[in-house]
């Protein structure tokens, strides 16, 4: 009893000099802090992001009415250039036969009126003669009209007004020789000449400036965010950095924004997260784009990170003091228990296990102190187990060689001393004496698959003396199993069967074969031979404990040598049998594939390699 007590205070140690263990205060505590951190931690991310959305929101919002003011003051300005091309048309071009009378007068009238923002008016016959302009009316040479795109959009589409793109204009000579960039509305116009109608263009050249001077204050009143223009191609109209795209220094995804309807949507641009609003401007199609770098949106964001971060430190704090407080309280009758186990167990099976604090925990107690005369019991069987397993490892190596075998190979000794054959004689007490040697092995059960094979080869070599021509023994043995760990004594059991109940009877055609290899972790060892064999109904009962077989052997039967394996190894190895009457048997050895060394040696000796 005293032994197996000490057995679990050395367990005991071992767990707990390898598994650092920690109080239920301490786990009850740190549970409850992780939870309440990531709870804390979750809500400030909730609320983080929700302060980051609306942060978002009220961005778009601010630049979605920005935008909106944008879109109005380009209509308007818009409409007043629809306003003069239709006070043009209808009030001067629809009252004058131009057979016996101009409309330069009105035109320059028009033009004086509202030369802050026009270049040019012009007027056009349908086959590109020049009927009026203001301020100048004189026209390049060799300039065909008809090919210009505002021309040609005006005529195939008669009903609409055609926006052009911003150009240079360059249809007249002007005696300063100054030269705009100009925005062409274009509109098919009838003309009458003699009483006659005919088609024609009408031409407004809008001054580029004032569009660029409209959205370029939109720029100026936001640092981080951007205004542009386009047409309803993509083509860029205005650009904050209009020359820098115009000499491919600079890009811009207006070719996909072009796609987008009025709203706003997130992109990703040349490794930029960015929104994009658009806002579609009347009677063009153009659109207004916002661009808005998602980074934008960070301001005031700082303060609000500092703010989260004191508030997870102050619940942290708060909760490590509530939880300390309420695990103590907890933790405190399964301290009281813990300690009463402590001194269980140290050996004292007679402790008093405390039972009190909460219903589960009295319970508890009451159940260890029901469980300690279970454990009562379990360690007496333990005692018999044990010393059942010490009785069976004293019967097995008492009976390893058996004196008939031992008498037989002295009285054939003697024989052959006698008949002066010394050599033979020298080599039977060789054979005889390292057959001893390994079966002694200084004591120990686990030796190496090549001291084994030894041990085979030794007493093969003496029972091919003894049993001259009866038989042929052959070993194969891959090299690669030799450094491999085995129990002793498990091949010449298996020798002796191979030979006493196989090949005995056979007057010289007898074969014996041991064959050693590794498959993938596992090690085998088979012994064969052509010996008589046996039927399936005894083969499944030779590895049975209450089988017994005829003695005629060392007395190490197979059993002896399964249980021995398993006993060391486990459950998965041990003795597998194959035999077929009249054909042979083959017992194969199952071991796992361990290197020997002391150290495994001492480790399998131990009972500590069961369960890795």
């Amino acid at each position: 009893m005293n032994r197996i007590k000490g057995y679990f205070i050395r367990k005991k140690s071992e767990y707990t000099g390898s598994h650092r263990s920690y109080s239920i205060q301490m786990t009850i505590s740190i549970s409850f802090t992780i939870v309440s951190v990531c709870s804390v931690c979750f809500l400030s991310i909730m609320l983080y992001q929700q302060f980051v959305n609306k942060t978002k929101d009220i961005t778009i919002e601010r630049t979605e009415q920005v935008l909106n003011q944008a879109a109005i003051n380009l209509e308007d300005y818009l409409r007043n250039m629809r306003r003069i091309s239709d006070a043009m048309y209808y009030t001067v071009i629809k009252d004058k036969d131009l057979g016996y009378e101009s409309m330069g007068e009105e035109m320059n009238l028009l033009y004086e009126a509202n030369k802050d923002n026009l270049i040019s008016i012009a007027c056009y016959t349908n086959e590109g003669m020049l009927v009026a302009a203001a301020p100048v009316a004189n026209q390049k040479e060799n300039l065909n009209v008809t090919e210009r795109e505002w021309f040609q959009e005006a005529v195939s589409q008669m009903e609409n007004f055609h926006f052009s793109t911003p150009h240079v204009q360059n249809l007249f000579d002007d005696p300063s020789y100054r030269y705009y960039w100009v925005i062409s509305l274009s509109r098919a116009v009838e003309l009458t000449n003699d009483g006659k109608s005919t088609l024609g263009v009408l031409l407004v050249d809008m001054n580029y400036s004032s569009i660029e001077q409209l959205l370029s204050k939109a720029n100026k009143d936001n640092t981080s965010e951007y205004f542009y223009l386009m047409d309803s191609s993509g083509e860029i109209i205005y650009h904050p950095k209009q020359k820098l795209i115009y000499a491919d220094l600079y890009q811009e995804n207006n070719l996909n924004a072009v796609r987008y309807d009025d709203g706003t949507y997130e992109e990703v641009f040349d490794g930029e997260r960015r929104l994009i609003t658009v806002k579609t401007v009347s009677y063009t199609g153009w659109k207004i784009v916002c661009v808005t770098p998602i980074t934008s949106f960070q301001m005031g964001i700082t303060d609000m990170r500092f703010f989260m971060v004191m508030l997870v430190a102050l619940s942290l704090l708060t909760v490590v003091v509530i939880n300390q407080l309420v695990s103590a309280q907890i933790a405190k009758p399964l301290q009281k228990l813990n300690g009463s186990v402590k001194e269980w167990e140290t050996g004292n099976l007679n402790s008093d296990i405390y039972v009190g604090g909460p219903i589960e925990v009295e319970h508890l107690g009451r159940a260890l102190r029901a469980t300690v005369a279970q454990i009562r019991q379990m360690m007496q069987d333990i005692l018999v187990e044990q010393e059942e397993k010490r009785k069976s490892e004293l019967d097995a190596l008492q009976s390893q060689i058996n004196p008939h075998f031992l008498y037989n190979t002295l009285d054939s000794i003697v024989w052959m001393i006698e008949g002066e054959r010394y050599q033979d004689a020298v080599f039977m007490v060789t054979q005889l004496a390292s057959l001893f040697r390994i079966s002694l092995s200084r004591g120990r059960t686990v030796i190496s698959v090549e001291d084994e094979l030894k041990h085979a080869g030794n007493y093969m070599n003496i029972q091919m003396v003894r049993y001259k021509d009866v038989f042929d023994v052959k070993f194969e043995i891959d090299p690669e199993i030799l450094c491999c760990c085995t129990i002793k004594l498990v091949v010449q059991p298996l020798l002796e069967n191979a030979i006493y109940y196989g090949v005995e009877c056979m007057d010289g055609e007898g074969e014996i074969l041991v064959k050693g290899y590794r498959q993938d972790e596992d090690i085998y060892i088979e012994v064969r031979d052509n010996g008589l064999g046996m039927p399936e109904e005894e083969v499944r009962q030779l590895l049975k404990e209450n089988h017994r077989v005829r003695k005629h052997g060392s007395g190490v039967g197979l059993i002896n040598v399964h249980n021995r394996i398993q006993l060391c190894f486990g459950e998965l190895y041990g003795l597998e049998i194959e035999s077929v009457p009249d054909e042979g048997t083959t017992v194969r050895i199952h071991l796992p594939y361990i290197c020997y060394s002391e150290k495994t040696r001492d480790k399998l000796e131990a009972g500590k390699w069961r369960g890795q």
